[in-house]
């Protein structure tokens, strides 16, 4: 009899987000940009320091803009401006209508048409997907979801597992 189980992390590939510079332990986050545990998260890992590997895990039932969201990074992404959407749509998750992802990309001074054409493309569709079903094959069923060295730690980790990080 087998004993059923997660698939392990895959691997950080060429096209992962990766922040700062990754170091042992190494760090992977499922997150939504919906999700305020999510911000806390990331507030945390990225004013702390810490290296880590930003995956997409948009959460329709709980965050219904999420998905929505993730394109929008992406489409941003394909501009060089991943980044700077990552950090704007964490920084006010109230606002993530589309006007409001359109008024990003324009801020961002991103070719708003092209951005428009990118977010509803099958391939940053693929890119967001991809990521999901690696995390769901990997266990991962919340936001936030951190992989610490392939360990998996469901919802916002403790303080202690944090600071262990830096």
């Amino acid at each position: 009899m087998s004993e059923l189980g997660s698939a392990p992390l895959p691997p950080v590939a060429d096209d992962d987000h990766v922040f700062g510079a990754l170091r042992s332990p190494l760090v992977v986050v499922y997150a939504d940009y919906e999700c305020p545990f999510c911000a806390v998260l990331v507030a945390r890992l990225t004013g702390e320091g810490v290296g880590w590997v930003f995956r997409h895990f948009p959460v329709k039932s709980k965050h219904p803009r999420a998905w929505a969201a993730a394109c929008a990074a992406e489409a941003a992404g394909v501009q060089g401006r991943f980044v700077e959407m990552h950090g704007s749509l964490y920084g006010d998750q109230g606002r993530l209508e589309l006007g409001h992802l359109w008024e990003r990309a324009r801020t961002l001074g991103l070719d708003v048409e092209r951005f428009e054409q990118d977010r509803r493309s099958d391939g940053v569709a693929a890119r967001v997907r991809r990521d999901f079903e690696s995390g769901v094959r990997a266990g991962v069923v919340t936001t936030p979801t951190v992989f610490i060295d392939g360990e998996r730690h469901a919802g916002l980790p403790d303080d202690t597992t944090l600071d262990a990080l830096r």
